[in-house]
């Protein structure tokens, strides 16, 4: 053990004349630990809160939405097999996407009716497991227990079908602006559908719009004919999809657009990353604080050990040998504090994470707090508290290698 090591081990050990001293010492490492487990708990409810709502919005859309310009795609099938000839691309499904009126006979309202083809949209979407009641593919054939089924068959977000008052097995009315023009005006389409199945994602702006129906009934109904308003696109690293959505609107030409998932929800994800970094910086004033604590140690402690000093110096110590060992004494207790906070953290977060023991109120799209680990927050939070540590060191081993 150096002589530095040494001197700073028997100073941290040695009983103080001044109680007080080692309560503020105390309270310095109390306060890193507690900046540090504040900050990995918040980190990691943010993290979990970003990464749950991108599980959800990408599981009911896709990773890149591909449409034409000025109306819909009449061969989708050689444009979808186009671009599932890019790699990195996992899936493709066509879509038709339109507002609608959908009534009961208990009430209305306004609604976005997406026609999907089922098949395709298993292996592109994520729907299936939001969906209660019957499976996705159920929309194109007679859903069980319903043989011969002969109304086309609907799945309506739970928001939307509290708001109708429907169940499962009742039957609903669609209706559309879009019909034929008359010399009395534009007469809307109709189109009765059964309820199969209940769509909840826990996304108040999905659950209370969003009703699902086959491709097939909704070309139907729009008279699109072969028509589709655009193909989504699922892909194997989503982190790829600006790179991958260039490329497909390289290979299909400037009559398409493709936009990706993060092109859609950039305002969301901002805002996100923003308050994460925001909370983030708040939080790490509390570190800070701790710092001047132990600014206000290692004066105190100078001070109570200025003969000490200039003993050591007499016998030898030079200025340098002086100052590293306050800066060890530092650095002891901010490495303490960090290892405690990191120790508390991580604890939290797996008990958060494993029991769910914080409910959310209804209007959060979660209903349980959210808590993911990251391990570069956590090496982050970690560097950053020992750098604090160590420049609240420097002021009082300056005025120690000063003694005489």
């Amino acid at each position: 053990m150096n002589f530095e090591w040494f001197v700073c081990r028997r100073y941290l050990q040695a009983k103080r004349r001044q109680g007080f001293i080692s309560l503020i010492s105390f309270i310095s490492v109390a306060g890193v630990a507690i900046g540090v487990m504040a900050l990995i708990i918040v980190l990691a409810v943010m993290t979990g809160f970003t990464n749950e709502l991108r599980s959800k919005i990408l599981g009911i859309n896709a990773h890149i939405i591909v449409q034409k310009y000025g109306g819909q795609i009449d061969n989708y099938q050689k444009t979808a097999a186009e671009i599932r000839r890019i790699p990195g691309v996992k899936a493709t499904t066509p879509y038709i996407f339109t507002q609608v009126m959908i009534t009961s006979d208990r009430g209305g309202t306004g609604a976005i009716l997406r026609g999907i083809d089922p098949n395709s949209a298993a292996q592109a979407l994520r729907l299936g497991k939001y969906i209660k009641g019957c499976k996705l593919q159920d929309l194109t054939g007679p859903a069980g227990g319903q043989p011969g089924r002969r109304l086309p068959g609907i799945i309506l977000g739970s928001d939307l079908a509290r708001q109708l008052r429907v169940y499962h097995n009742d039957k609903v009315r669609l209706m559309s602006n879009s019909g034929p023009l008359t010399p009395i005006g534009i007469l809307p389409r109709i189109k009765t559908c059964r309820v199969l199945g209940i769509f909840k994602s826990g996304m108040y702006e999905y659950d209370s719009a969003m009703a699902f129906v086959s491709l097939a009934t909704a070309q139907n109904f729009l008279k699109l004919g072969k028509k589709v308003n655009g193909i989504e696109v699922r892909l194997n690293d989503i982190y790829q999809a600006r790179n991958i959505s260039l490329e497909i609107q390289k290979r299909l030409g400037l009559n398409y657009i493709s936009r990706d998932w993060m092109q859609m929800n950039k305002n969301l994800f901002s805002a996100l990353e923003l308050e994460k970094t925001a909370l983030a910086i708040i939080v790490a004033l509390v570190v800070i604080v701790a710092a001047f604590n132990i600014v206000s140690t290692l004066i105190m402690v100078v001070m109570e050990k200025s003969k000490d000093i200039a003993i050591l110096k007499a016998m030898g110590a030079t200025a340098a040998q002086i100052r590293k060992v306050f800066i060890y004494e530092g650095l002891v207790i901010g490495l303490t504090g960090t290892i405690c906070g990191l120790i508390g953290g991580i604890t939290a977060c797996r008990l958060l994470a494993r029991y769910h023991f914080i409910k959310l109120p209804d209007v959060y799209p979660i209903s349980t707090l959210p808590v993911e680990l990251n391990s570069g927050d956590i090496i982050m939070i970690s560097v950053g508290a020992i750098i604090i540590t160590l420049l609240a060191t420097l002021y009082p081993s300056w005025q120690a290698a000063r003694i005489d």
